[in-house]
């Protein structure tokens, strides 16, 4: 593993909620009034979040506007999380500059340092952070907005230093901003649900981390629980078969909607 960034904090999470920053609470302080006028919150389970060390929390993705909400739950209920996000978005003015002064992680998708984030992401768990992962990397593909075959990156954080992950599922924010829509809805004032399981027990796979066919199951037995934690949601069931981009033909980032039309 290569050195740290020293551009990403690796302290020890402080503050209340507890892994804020000044930029954190600038963010918050600025987003959460915001996303108050324009969502009606329905968010159960988030006396299960662990008050204090490291864990994951996981949540599937349908719109842009998921990690703003996902992390309103997360800040409410007492903690401040940090994410693996598109490097690009850290290049966007000021709202990079924030992000990553509030101890965001940039990840170059789909490249050779993309390792890096994993990297990032381990020694941020070790310091004792909340992080929060999107494990289909991308917002599903899905038509009916299902989740959809995940990367491993997630199992194979779990197993390397032995942190819990906490399943959750989100539905309304589609509502809000569809996915890869440009429009936003924000009258009248949609319902945002969010739903956090218990911690998936991943003990069988304890010191396999190595092991692909592990990871492989690890991977799928996540994405099982969000996907029943979302059928709650949304009181219907999940195809039986989860749609898999590889076998689609689809480009596995990116706005696929926007390639079709050219």
């Amino acid at each position: 593993m290569s050195a740290p960034d020293s551009r990403i904090s690796y302290q020890p999470p402080r503050g209340k909620p507890l892994g804020t920053n000044p930029a954190f609470i600038f963010g918050a302080g600025v987003m959460r009034p915001i996303l108050n006028l324009v969502v009606k919150r329905d968010w159960r389970g988030g006396e299960k979040l662990p008050k204090s060390g490291p864990a994951i929390v996981v949540c599937n993705h349908i719109s842009y506007l998921d990690p703003l909400t996902f992390s309103h739950f997360l800040y409410n209920n007492g903690r401040a999380p940090r994410y693996l996000g598109k490097e690009s978005v850290f290049r966007i003015p000021l709202i990079g500059m924030i992000i990553k002064a509030a101890g965001q992680i940039p990840v170059t998708r789909e490249s050779k340092d993309a390792i890096k984030g994993m990297e990032h992401a381990v020694a941020v768990l070790k310091a004792g952070h909340l992080l929060g992962v999107y494990p289909e990397g991308t917002l599903t593909r899905d038509e009916n907005l299902w989740p959809m075959m995940a990367k491993t990156g997630v199992a194979r954080l779990a197993l390397a230093t032995g942190a819990p992950v906490y399943p959750c599922a989100s539905w309304g924010p589609e509502k809000v901003i569809p996915p890869y829509g440009k429009k936003i809805k924000l009258f009248p004032r949609s319902k945002v649900s969010v739903l956090m399981g218990d911690p998936i027990d991943l003990s069988k796979f304890k010191g396999r981390e190595s092991d692909i066919e592990a990871i492989e199951e690890a991977t799928e037995l996540i994405m099982d629980e969000i996907t029943r934690l979302l059928e709650i949601l949304r009181g219907e069931k999940a195809p039986a078969i989860r749609f898999d981009p590889k076998k689609s033909g689809l480009p596995r980032t990116g706005n696929f909607k926007k390639a079709k039309r050219k």
